[in-house]
């Protein structure tokens, strides 16, 4: 090995002199060009002083060191392959000089070695970038959970006042508990970066980032099972049932989440370390072959939700695909720098736009929804269409949304937004947003809807009682919830007349002809003071007649909400009983005696007031099934 180490003396001294007789007008590079020239003299000089014969020795010698490597990884040195190089650097500078068969032979006899040190290093990185990080382990129980989770939270069938508290906005992006960097063995990845820039300097840079991105892809794809995410085609997500869609979505989420934030972050670190002090282009065409196919399928399942036909059901869905992916996007702008990464930002860019026409596309179907339920019978018992509740439950659970649909729905409400809100007065910033405009489109929608619908009964009280019902349902779910910040004061106190409205055409309609008995105009027979008995009878016996089937049809009418419900019994036992209580204490007396008396005066005051009691609870009765007297 002497005769190595005077060759690499003799190099450094070359470089000395050279750079010393320089001159102060040299530039750098002109300096550098000079002192290489310097180096190759000196490599020819002194490979001529030492000789052929020991540059052919120290080869042989390092060329069984190298095959030791292969029984016994402690014995790789990676000073044997500088060495082996090197006396290549001096054998081609040789044969180029002379063209000498000798220094030819060797020459390739160099090169052998070199290539056959290099395939061993390649094994040796395979095997360290295998085991230089330690598994970072997923939430897997929120997984299963997310499989297991069968309920329907979003179907027409399931969107009542029951499943509406279940319904909650999608978690945004977890910061994530794992330290990207703790999961790195630095010890093994210290090695990894000496045979990564070996090989780069040995001219093997296409092997090394080969073998680098064949191991590390390998790592994330198996990632992505462990996150239990499989490859759908878009025919195959458009096929799944609503229950199987959901599942899906639901684990997408979670594995998009920890994908980025664990694992790819991890990689991205990994890939730093060990490119960083080689090219860059080097460091990102890894980084974008190693993550690429892994990312673009995770893309794949989420372009294939966003094109999916728009179903109402979906929407919210949508909605926290758009924003897991959009709050995941500043991360991956970072990992993806765009002159190496376009093809991963472009398509992720694409998904969200798709997300966007989805989201806008779900609403007008919505709104197409609304518009075309037609029902060929009339509503039971007058109560809150289940349309109704599907709709106030359905924008009191968007408006969570606010902050999203207000990027996406910007510049898409109507040209005259007041013209369909009735609303007047100040308006605040919510109150004139874009979500705010759509959801009193919907209302509206809604609102005509029902109208339609009442128009399917005969009885114009039961039409009144439906229509109060209906939109005091409206105005307690925007008054008691975020949607009265979309909506404002002047639209709620503008419902709460149009329902009390109602209320009253309702006491007209069912109670002006009751009430009509109890007048007493026409009671007198002309020139007399006393009320004709026949007159009186009949007005008794009518009085009975229509009360009795009033409370036959209006106990099977049903009013939900307890305040309303009370205050009707109020108002109309404030009109009845008063005018019955005044009727009776002046006429009843002029039926004392009469034959079957207790046909005419059948009910006390006491005993209407306590009848009213049973109105609007949705249950029918009969008063000539009860013996209540």
């Amino acid at each position: 090995m002497a005769g190595y180490v005077s060759v690499k003396a003799a190099q450094v001294e070359g470089r000395r002199v050279v750079m010393q007789e320089e001159t102060v007008d040299l530039t750098d590079e002109m300096a550098q060009m000079i002192a290489d020239l310097g180096i190759q003299y000196s490599n020819l000089t002194i490979a001529e002083e030492v000789g052929i014969s020991d540059i052919e020795e120290q080869l042989k010698e390092l060329e069984k060191k190298i095959f030791r490597w292969d029984a016994d990884k402690s014995m790789i040195c990676l000073q044997d392959v500088i060495e082996v190089q090197e006396l290549g650097e001096v054998l081609g500078l040789l044969y180029s000089s002379n063209k000498d068969e000798r220094h030819y032979e060797l020459l390739k006899f160099a090169k052998s070695i070199l290539q056959m040190a290099m395939e061993m290093l390649e094994d040796e990185l395979v095997k360290l970038l295998r085991q230089c990080c330690q598994p970072v382990e997923p939430d897997i129980t929120s997984f299963h959970s997310a499989e297991d989770d069968s309920v329907d939270y979003f179907s027409s069938s399931s969107f009542d006042d029951e499943s509406v508290g279940r319904i909650s906005h999608g978690d945004t992006v977890r910061e994530s508990a794992n330290d990207v960097t703790s999961s790195i063995q630095h010890g093994l990845v210290s090695n990894i970066i000496s045979i990564a820039n070996l090989m780069f300097l040995s001219n093997y840079d296409k092997e090394c980032c080969q073998a680098y991105v064949a191991v590390r892809k390998e790592a994330l794809e198996e990632h992505l099972s462990v996150l239990q995410i499989d490859k759908f085609s878009i025919t195959e997500v458009f096929k799944m049932d609503w229950k199987q869609l959901n599942c899906m979505i639901n684990k997408w989420k979670q594995a998009m989440c920890a994908f980025i934030q664990d694992f790819l972050a991890r990689e991205r670190h990994l890939c730093n370390l060990v490119f960083g002090k080689l090219p860059r282009s080097a460091r990102e065409s890894c980084f974008v072959e190693i993550s690429k196919s892994s990312i673009l399928q995770l893309l794949g399942i989420a372009m294939a939700i966003a094109i999916a036909p728009p179903k109402p059901e979906k929407l919210f869905q949508i909605l926290n695909t758009y924003e897991v992916l959009n709050d995941l996007l500043v991360r991956m702008e970072h990992f993806f720098p765009e002159d190496y990464g376009s093809c991963v930002l472009t398509e992720c860019d694409e998904v969200l736009l798709r997300l966007t026409e989805s989201v806008s596309g779900t609403i007008e179907e919505l709104k197409h929804n609304i518009q075309s339920n037609i029902s060929s019978n009339a509503f039971a018992g007058g109560g809150v269409h289940h349309l109704t509740k599907y709709v106030m439950n359905y924008i009191k659970a968007l408006s969570a949304y606010n902050e999203t649909l207000g990027l996406i729905l910007e510049g898409q409400q109507g040209a005259d937004q007041s013209s369909s809100t009735e609303d007047g007065g100040e308006k605040t910033s919510l109150d004139q947003s874009p979500l705010s405009w759509h959801l009193k489109s919907l209302t509206t929608i809604l609102e005509t809807n029902i109208d339609h619908k009442s128009q399917l009964y005969n009885d114009v009280s039961l039409r009144n009682i439906f229509m109060m019902n209906n939109i005091c349902y409206m105005v307690d779910k925007v008054k008691l919830s975020n949607l009265r910040n979309f909506f404002g004061d002047e639209w709620i106190r503008a419902h709460i007349s149009k329902f009390h409205l109602h209320a009253r055409n309702y006491e007209r309609a069912s109670w002006t002809s009751v009430l009509s008995f109890l007048r007493a105009e026409g009671l007198h027979k002309p020139g007399s003071s006393n009320p004709s008995l026949t007159v009186l009878k009949d007005r008794f016996r009518g009085f009975n007649q229509a009360f009795e089937e009033v409370y036959k049809a209006q106990t099977a009418w049903l009013v939900p909400n307890d305040g309303l419900r009370e205050d009707l019994r109020i108002a109309v036992s404030a009109q009845l009983i008063q005018a019955y209580r005044t009727f009776e204490g002046r006429f009843a007396s002029h039926l004392d005696g009469e034959r079957h008396r207790e046909r005419y005066i059948k009910y006390s005051p006491d005993d209407l007031e306590e009848y009213l009691l049973d109105l609007f609870e949705g249950s029918p009765k009969s008063l000539q099934s009860q013996l209540r007297r």
